[in-house]
């Protein structure tokens, strides 16, 4: 056990010499101006914030509210569930898919019109469906939002109607949401469609729904979001795109040339913030006979790989870690603030084969792993259905 030790403290000393910063390249990228009250420009993969105007400040978000609405649906409930409309849902005010009373529909083919048509309607019935009732949803909402780490976020609706004036979140907090929401496939597939048909029961024809998103067609490699619009909130937008393997997200709140402010910023963060791959998954680390768990690759400006520090971290050689081959983590850091901590472990460690790609935190400190939120999410639909218990009588008023 002291050999193990001092070969420990020897390998720290080694990894402190080698891991210093290497020098210190300056070259900002230039500024960008929107006609935004407030924007966001995110790196979906590793949760960079590269660019934001006013972007802790809570604003109305229309129907941007509807983003959250839709990856709740998807993880707590199941898609192939009937929904059905119930006379709260039925008529409901503003932009609808004009369901009909008593209706029902497949929970997958509703969110298809809540987000390519901003069903108000369908926002109200999916609540329903899966939080027992609005007030039981929104709870559902909020604490998703704290699980985010959304601290300038309170939502009292799941369609972002003007409903009091409590319905709030921010630039970033969007962006992080959207980014969160993106790394779903059900999710990423509802968004990027531009056209759907869906089997309609009242009549002898299909619904056919045209997205709204008009950056689909308008920006090369455009794949979501969402759109938003009410009298007090103005134009609002959530719009993404892939290019080069690399997946960006904008924000804009009360903006009225959203499409062309979306095209600038997402073309902005391809042009200066391209996506490096920074170590990967197998790698040594250098002067040692250790390597990486994981791939790991950020978006950085001109000269920003040379800020970059990393410093290792070594387990116990008595922890149970150390007997599955792992040897401690490496944490990089860009301008001495920390961005990803990622696993090292022996060549031949059986961890190697079951390390994925890893996942960014949206609170520092704090890795909020998607199967986890899952779980928890789980919890607190249960906690939420047995709170807020909706009965037939009520469905019928």
């Amino acid at each position: 056990m002291k050999i193990r030790v001092r070969s420990i403290l020897f390998w720290s000393a080694i990894i402190s010499l080698l891991w210093a910063p290497f020098g210190q390249v300056e070259a900002a990228p230039p500024g960008i101006h929107t006609n935004a009250v407030g924007a966001s420009l995110i790196d979906v993969e590793s949760g960079r914030i590269l660019y934001s105007e006013k972007g802790d400040t809570p604003m109305r978000i229309a129907s941007l509210t509807k983003i959250m609405t839709a990856i709740i649906a998807i993880e707590e409930g199941k898609l192939t569930d009937k929904v059905k409309v119930s006379k709260n849902a039925f008529g409901k005010e503003g932009s609808s898919i004009y369901l009909k009373l008593g209706e029902e529909m497949r929970l997958h083919d509703m969110l298809y019109g809540l987000m390519m048509r901003s069903g108000n309607d369908a926002a109200t019935a999916i609540a329903e469906h899966i939080g027992g009732s609005v007030e039981g949803f929104v709870y559902l909402m909020n604490e998703k939002a704290k699980m985010l780490g959304m601290d300038h976020s309170h939502f009292t609706n799941p369609s972002g109607l003007d409903e009091g004036e409590g319905h709030r979140s921010s630039p970033n907090d969007m962006a992080k949401l959207t980014a969160y929401a993106l790394k779903n496939s059900v999710f990423q597939d509802i968004v990027s469609t531009k056209i759907k048909k869906v089997p309609n029961p009242n009549e002898a024809w299909d619904y056919s729904w045209l997205n709204k998103n008009k950056m689909l067609s308008l920006f090369e490699g455009a794949d979501g979001v969402k759109t938003g619009y009410t009298k007090l909130a103005k134009r609002c937008l959530v719009s993404s795109a892939t290019r080069d393997g690399q997946h960006l997200a904008v924000v804009t709140l009360n903006d009225p040339d959203d499409w062309g402010d979306h095209a600038r910023l997402l073309q902005y963060g391809f042009k200066y913030y391209p996506l490096q791959t920074i170590v990967k998954k197998g790698d040594f680390v250098e002067g040692t006979p250790w390597v990486v768990g994981r791939t790991f690759s950020y978006p950085l400006a001109e000269g920003e790989a040379a800020q970059l520090t990393r410093k290792v971290t070594l387990v116990d050689p008595a922890s149970m870690e150390y007997r599955l081959a792992e040897r401690g983590t490496l944490q990089f850091s860009l301008n001495q603030k920390s961005i990803q901590t990622v696993p090292i472990y022996d060549a031949t460690s059986p961890l190697l084969q079951t390390t994925s790609q890893s996942t960014f935190s949206f609170k520092e400190g704090n890795a909020y792993q998607e199967t986890w939120l899952s779980h928890y999410g789980y919890i607190c639909r249960l906690l939420v259905q047995s709170l807020f218990t909706v009965s037939e009588s009520q469905w019928a008023d």
